[in-house]
């Protein structure tokens, strides 16, 4: 199967862009939107944080910036309502981007709903309520008939949403990463016609930095048994941009013959499908986390 991938590095925090950004510097911006297209990026994730200041001008100022150099479509990505709003009506084509994202509190729904719907964006559904995020599978399929029907009543067909189940960190337990595994196995047949996306890196916080990408890559792996449709990744890890375009299928039928309780004999594994063994296992709660997961 095939992953969108939603490169994630310009960004507010990112050493290169997020200065670029504080200055209106469109040149490193430029740079590194043509270095993630190259690197198989399907859309540019643009980061721009809350921006409480000056968001509703930064936001359709790096729209305009990226639009100018590539054709590549766009996540807006911000807390600030009022800067999604002002960026996805800046942008030339707005029907092929992502509004990113909308949640299940009332006053954004309320605010940000009619916008997605008249400018035809995708959006990004966030499955995070009044009461912060869903515990358990079950409470993320309630979130889910509840943003989707508030969505499709405003005339927003399922096939323009992308629901967010909330990936975990792995360091708060594998319990918690599986919850939203699960969830992804029953979406279809929640909302049938309702795409998929996720914040990857989510389940690798906390970890240390050399070890991230093992994480990432087993955890899209396993979303994959499910037909996740995109996730925000670092495309700088050819690696994980290669799984999620299909062209490492036998790392991930490893990964997916472990959540089947199929799992394979490790010495008969090489050194890469090794890491996949071992990084699956950890985050399907077959062995306890620790950072030495690698090496036992």
């Amino acid at each position: 199967m095939y992953v969108q991938c939603i490169a994630e590095s310009i960004n507010i925090m990112g050493k290169r862009t997020g200065e670029a950004m504080r200055q209106r510097n469109p040149l490193p911006i430029v740079e590194m939107a043509h270095e993630e297209v190259a690197d198989g990026g399907d859309f540019l994730d643009l980061n721009i944080g809350p921006a409480r200041k000056d968001g509703p001008e930064l936001m359709p100022w790096i729209v305009r910036v990226v639009e100018e150099v590539t054709d590549c479509p766009l996540s807006l990505d911000t807390t600030n309502a009022d800067a999604l709003i002002a960026g996805i009506k800046a942008a030339r084509h707005p029907e092929r981007h992502i509004m990113n994202s909308i949640s299940l509190q009332p006053e954004r729904m309320k605010k940000l709903i009619p916008v997605a719907a008249e400018t035809g964006c995708y959006v990004v559904g966030l499955l995070w309520g009044v009461d912060g995020m869903p515990r358990d599978s079950n409470e993320r399929a309630a979130m889910t008939v509840d943003i989707t029907m508030a969505m499709n009543e405003a005339g927003i067909p399922n096939e323009k949403i992308l629901v967010d189940p909330i990936g975990t960190p792995i360091t708060l337990g594998s319990d918690q990463v599986m919850s939203g595994v699960e969830f992804m196995g029953m979406l279809n047949e929640i909302a049938p016609g309702v795409k998929s996306t996720v914040g990857l890196s989510n389940v690798s916080n906390g970890v240390s930095s050399d070890k991230r990408p093992y994480l990432n890559r087993a955890y899209l792996a396993m979303l994959m048994k499910y037909g996740i449709w995109s996730a925000i990744v670092d495309t700088y890890d050819h690696e994980l941009v290669e799984l999620a375009h299909g062209k490492r299928p036998e790392l991930v039928k490893i990964v997916h013959d472990i959540m089947d309780g199929n799992d394979p004999d490790p010495s008969k594994l090489s050194p890469k499908e090794l890491e996949y063994y071992k990084t699956a296992r950890v985050l399907t709660g077959k062995t306890v986390f620790s950072e030495s997961w690698l090496e036992l």
